[in-house]
């Protein structure tokens, strides 16, 4: 039975009317049907692309053989993301899907926790969570660069700049820097890490002493 629907296994009342927000679903599909299962999950994802506030897609199976399969996607907020959820072209798109879907979990979340979400399933899926350090490696590797970006800019466009009261000028950096990073640094910064960021650990590696 296609269990998918528009609800949240996680805490939706959270999120704010400004925060993106990141779905993530794992569906399990019918063995016979993997052709049709394809073609299905690319047209959603190409349908919520359409829509307004779409930020990004994508979905991966963990093996060639799997049939668990992961899917993200994100909307800029959750009054982006409730228009596509109750959209009659959503609604028609997961009818189709009904004969290839076997049952899905559902997960949102929003802001920053969503850049290192992966789904999970247990230790045989192989995807793991970020650890911390890698997480803030990642962030680094988006802030630096932007930071430097950025201030080179805003120095070119007003040279008194570093004359500026230090207050000031930290606002405006975080009112520049923060939406930068949430919406286009750091999905790119995640989605390029990806495959460092979900690796398993060694330990993960190492057989239990019998």
């Amino acid at each position: 039975m296609f269990s998918v629907s528009p609800g949240n296994d996680g805490n939706p009342a959270a999120a704010g009317p400004s925060d993106s927000v990141t779905v993530s679903i794992t569906r399990r599909v019918q063995p016979t049907r993997i052709a049709e299962a394809t073609h299905w999950a690319q047209q959603g994802m190409d349908l919520a692309s359409a829509f307004p506030g779409f930020l990004g897609s994508g979905w991966v199976r963990t093996s060639e053989d799997s049939l668990s399969w992961h899917m993200l996607y994100r909307f800029d907020n959750s009054d982006s993301l409730d228009a596509w959820e109750g959209s009659d072209e959503r609604a028609e798109w997961l009818a189709q899907g009904v004969d290839y879907i076997l049952d899905a979990r559902v997960q949102k979340r929003t802001g920053i926790e969503g850049w290192f979400d992966t789904p999970q399933e247990g230790s045989d899926s192989g995807i793991y969570q970020p650890s911390q350090w890698k997480q803030t490696v990642a962030i680094g590797l988006g802030f630096f660069p932007s930071n430097v970006v950025f201030t080179f800019l805003v120095t070119l466009a007003i040279p008194e700049w570093g004359g500026y009261p230090i207050v000031p000028r930290i606002l405006m950096t975080t009112l520049v820097m923060a939406p930068t990073m949430t919406l286009l640094v750091m999905p790119w910064i995640t989605r390029w890490l990806r495959p460092w960021l979900t690796r398993p650990p060694a330990s993960a590696y190492r057989r239990p002493q019998l």
